[in-house]
């Protein structure tokens, strides 16, 4: 097949963090890179413009499946009532009303495939902080001793971060104590800071793997 009529598929993500880790998951488990990852266009970032891009990203040519992870941040309903519309009116008259355990996957006869990933786990509001949260090893003192600051300082006032945020506070003071402190979270996932291995890790690669190769990894 020549390159111009090669298919096209992308996984589209609110930002620079999302890509790091969802490439760092994809490196340690071998997944082919047949899917190129990509953020909203322009200086603003976030849900809004990734969904006003979907009616343009479903002409792109040859394009065959596209994918998105966004943060349900601190309202999982009302996030996936937002996609929905959205896809609703580009005509995916099966799209779900609820998120889906393992992950989202829509596959038409006459339209591209689609994909959804809430953040943290499709099930709980949050957001990717959280999901990195979960590849801590539950065990590890220094993850206790962070989330016993970020309530010494909440009880105290001293916070400037909103609520929605504490994962995100909790997540950054536990890289600032790993080695380099303060890895950027995409990297810590390749020293192995954070565990690849985790279940969580393991079904969000199975949804990759399963809306862009169809195949999936082991999951224990």
């Amino acid at each position: 097949m020549s390159k111009q009529h090669a298919p096209v598929q992308k996984l589209l993500v609110e930002g620079q963090n999302d890509r790091h880790v969802i490439w760092a998951l994809c490196q340690y488990f071998s997944v082919p890179q047949t899917f190129a990852v990509e953020e909203p266009n322009g200086p603003t970032k976030g849900i809004q413009p990734l969904l006003a891009s979907i009616p343009v990203r479903l002409k792109t040519a040859n394009l065959t499946t596209l994918g998105m992870v966004v943060d349900a941040d601190d309202k999982l309903d009302q996030r996936w009532q937002a996609i929905r519309d959205s896809f609703l009116r580009l005509g995916y008259d099966d799209f779900p009303l609820s998120p889906q355990a393992g992950g989202l996957i829509l596959t038409p006869t006459d339209k591209p495939r689609i994909g959804v990933w809430v953040m943290p786990d499709n099930r709980l509001s949050g957001n990717l902080e959280d999901f990195v949260g979960f590849l801590i090893d539950t065990n590890d003192p220094l993850k206790s001793h962070a989330a016993e600051s970020i309530d010494t300082i909440e009880r105290e006032g001293w916070q400037h971060y909103r609520p929605a945020h504490r994962s995100k506070a909790l997540v950054h003071t536990w890289l600032a104590w790993q080695d380099p402190p303060g890895m950027p979270l995409g990297q810590a996932i390749t020293a192995k800071a954070l565990d690849p291995e985790s279940l969580f890790a393991k079904r969000f690669v199975d949804w990759i793997q399963r809306l862009f190769t169809l195949s999936d990894i082991r999951l224990a």
